[in-house]
């Protein structure tokens, strides 16, 4: 089941750095909401503290609140790889293990909760790979290696073991900027297809590609280079782009700067 994100006052370190500063934002079930801005502003620090990715780094740590559906997922007693599996991730760069078959890849995730029996493992597979609009694609070589694929396929069949564990969000890293435009709009149409089911996050350089997929868009910037990134403005897709509340937001939509 799709669940609601709350991030209140969220400030993000790496060591002493301070990456991004009080980012409050609501992000409602089965939506899409795009993260965009300037490079370093911390969309990416943002995406990442909400399945607490981040802290795979020495010294990375958040304060404020990140609720998933009312539980705070920074508390003492929240289990990471709980939060880990209920919010997957797909990465800027298709990245399909490259020892494992088509099908070891789409039940990547599954084997490695403790998933044994054959027959689930098949089940899931063709479900998670036609979610994906890959499994007509590859249902005759599933056992061909997954980095044989193309990119755009790659990509859909990350895409496909991130769903596969049956994860209530789905975050996307920029997962369109190593992809062809005929690529892209495969991955565009797949979001509109999962948001059904999935609450999705993405982080994008495409400003006419989050015109295009989100329901809501948040504009992250900074004043200077070492500087923390804020949140500058979030509201309705369709007002960022046609009626900006902030001099800032329209500046870098309209490409004055970024």
């Amino acid at each position: 089941m799709a669940k609601r994100i709350e991030a209140s006052n969220v400030s993000s370190y790496y060591g002493s750095f301070k990456a991004i500063d009080s980012v409050s934002m609501t992000v409602e079930p089965k939506t899409i909401t795009a993260l965009i801005g300037p490079s370093g502003c911390g969309k990416s620090t943002f995406l990442r503290s909400v399945n607490r990715m981040h802290e795979v780094l020495p010294g990375a740590r958040i304060e404020g609140s990140l609720t998933i559906d009312d539980q705070n997922i920074y508390d003492p007693d929240v289990d990471v790889t709980a939060v880990r599996r209920m919010i997957g991730m797909v990465f800027q760069r298709p990245n399909p293990f490259p020892t494992m078959s088509i099908y070891e890849n789409a039940v990547a995730g599954l084997k490695l909760n403790g998933v044994k029996k054959k027959a689930i493992l098949d089940e899931a597979a063709e479900k998670s790979l036609r979610s994906a609009n890959l499994w007509d694609e590859v249902k005759d070589r599933l056992d061909r290696p997954g980095a044989g694929l193309s990119g755009g396929q790659q990509q859909r069949l990350c895409i496909a073991r991130t769903i596969a564990v049956e994860p209530q969000v789905v975050l996307m890293d920029e997962p369109c900027s190593a992809l062809d435009p005929i690529s892209t709009l495969a991955i565009e149409d797949l979001m509109f297809k999962l948001k059904d089911r999935f609450t999705i996050i993405i982080v994008t350089h495409n400003m006419q590609q989050a015109a295009r997929v989100s329901d809501k868009t948040g504009f992250f910037s900074i004043d200077k280079t070492g500087d923390p990134g804020r949140l500058i403005e979030y509201d309705d897709t369709q007002k960022i782009f046609s009626n900006p509340a902030q001099k800032k937001t329209e500046d870098y939509i309209t490409g004055r700067f970024g």
